[in-house]
């Protein structure tokens, strides 16, 4: 290597978003073209196993990617059962982080991380997994356990085995079984408050979901709370672009004339031909879905503080929004206050129109993007703190993808301990999609469905 005199990256075999390669052949066909070099080996790899990703929240590790060290170890459920012994029951888990897990007597057991199902290769580490798990338990699930979106790849293949094996198919809401995750990791007792932050997922009324709360009994699931919806301009490319997460709560406060405010960094991120586009995109809701996405909130957060308009990976704008919070001890918050939905058939809501105002009054003053993340990070756990008084229950668990950030979580839990509630919140079991199977087992054996 010395001799060398050059840099050398030693990386596992696979390309962004794929399995690791575990043949030699397969490396040099999906790879030949990016390596310049292959180390191989005269023993066979059985299954691909990707490293797995730890950080340090609260004095304690919270596994972000559950593989190799972690996996498969079971996680031991306990409650309901169906009809006397518990059935076997196979959870297919999300799209993306995908990892399956099987359920057999009072044990889980969660794969590695399979990763996104996006494509062939991808699915066939799924399809292999779910082979491989069910060979090594010796198991034949009776109950097949997925996500509720119709085009999610791992929803159709359960919903294919069930066929196939007349078992049982069970359809479980994104963010229930995120909150079903954590309440099984850490035994937690019923009746609780669930809190499901994250990105996006399917929501039973049509719109995309990602800032919930439910209230969570022995019986059944009810949806208490909602963060404000607010139109994503583009769809999924709001998600690499936080400009549009952004220009979307604009318009909510000041409609069409959202798009001429150049002076505010998301817009100015806009071209001039852009604008009108996205007006129009806005107004006439074409191509434009509802969400109530607390992490869509950060991305167009971190845009107007002009950390980042465009995301290179997934998380990019929320992970320099809590960047810009260090050293920043602050106890101030943005305001998130709970109000009455005009149609009563709905939860509360979980106001961000608030923390807007007052962002673009510091913005209009000058304030630095440090400052302005603490008070966002500050305002989302006081908004929480809210929830949990309006529930009234003590146990209060925390899970999605925005609790992989640390400074949400230490500052929510502590807010929580110091005002009476006991919260929960991951640790074996990544807070992310990776953990979506866990939850959508604890459904199915528990038998609870989203009222």
């Amino acid at each position: 290597m010395a001799e060398l005199g050059f840099p050398v990256v030693a990386t596992s075999g696979n390309a962004s978003d794929e399995p690791i390669c575990t043949d030699e052949a397969e490396a040099f066909a999906r790879l030949g073209a990016l390596a310049d070099f292959f180390l191989t080996h005269d023993r066979p790899i059985v299954r691909h196993v990707d490293d797995s990703i730890v950080r340090v929240v609260l004095d304690r590790e919270m596994v972000l990617r559950r593989a190799r060290g972690y996996a498969p170890l079971p996680v031991r459920l306990r409650g309901g059962k169906i009809g006397g012994e518990p059935e076997a029951v196979l959870a297919v888990g999300a799209h993306v982080k995908n990892a399956v897990a099987l359920a057999v007597g009072e044990e889980v057991f969660v794969s590695q991380h399979i990763g996104d199902l996006e494509t062939d290769a991808a699915t066939g580490a799924f399809r292999r997994v779910v082979a491989d798990l069910e060979t090594l338990f010796d198991t034949h699930p009776t109950v097949f356990a997925a996500d509720l979106h119709p085009d999610y790849a791992s929803t159709r293949f359960a919903q294919e085995q069930a066929r196939e094996s007349r078992a049982r198919s069970f359809g479980v809401q994104h963010h229930v079984a995120h909150v079903l995750s954590c309440i099984a990791e850490n035994g937690v007792a019923l009746p609780a408050l669930g809190i499901a932050w994250d990105g996006t997922g399917y929501g039973t009324d049509g719109t995309v979901w990602g800032g919930e709360a439910f209230h969570v009994t022995p019986e059944n699931v009810v949806r208490a709370v909602r963060l404000r919806p607010f139109r994503l301009p583009g769809g999924d490319m709001a998600s690499r672009e936080p400009r549009r997460a952004a220009a979307g709560l604009l318009h909510a406060l000041y409609g069409t004339a959202a798009l001429d405010l150049t002076k505010l960094p998301p817009i100015a991120a806009f071209s001039h031909a852009e604008r009108p586009v996205i007006a129009a995109m806005l107004t006439r809701g074409l191509n434009s879905p509802f969400s109530s996405s607390v992490g869509r909130l950060f991305d167009a957060v971190a845009s107007f503080a002009g950390l980042r308009h465009r995301s290179g990976f997934e998380g990019q704008a929320a992970i320099d929004l809590e960047a810009a919070c260090d050293g920043i001890e602050s106890g101030e918050a943005y305001p998130f206050p709970l109000v009455e939905d005009a149609d009563i058939s709905l939860p509360l809501l979980l106001d961000w129109k608030p923390m807007l105002e007052a962002l673009l009054d510091d913005l209009r003053r000058g304030l630095p993007a440090g400052p302005i993340a603490a008070l966002f990070h500050n305002g989302l756990a006081e908004g929480i703190v809210a929830i949990a008084r309006r529930v009234g229950e003590e146990r209060v668990v925390l899970s999605g993808g925005c609790f992989q950030n640390r400074r949400l979580t230490e500052r929510t839990v502590r807010r929580l301990r110091a005002e009476g509630f006991r919260p929960y919140w991951h640790q074996r079991v990544p807070p992310n999609d990776g953990g979506i199977a866990l939850g959508q087992v604890a459904a199915a054996r528990w038998n609870l469905e989203l009222l």
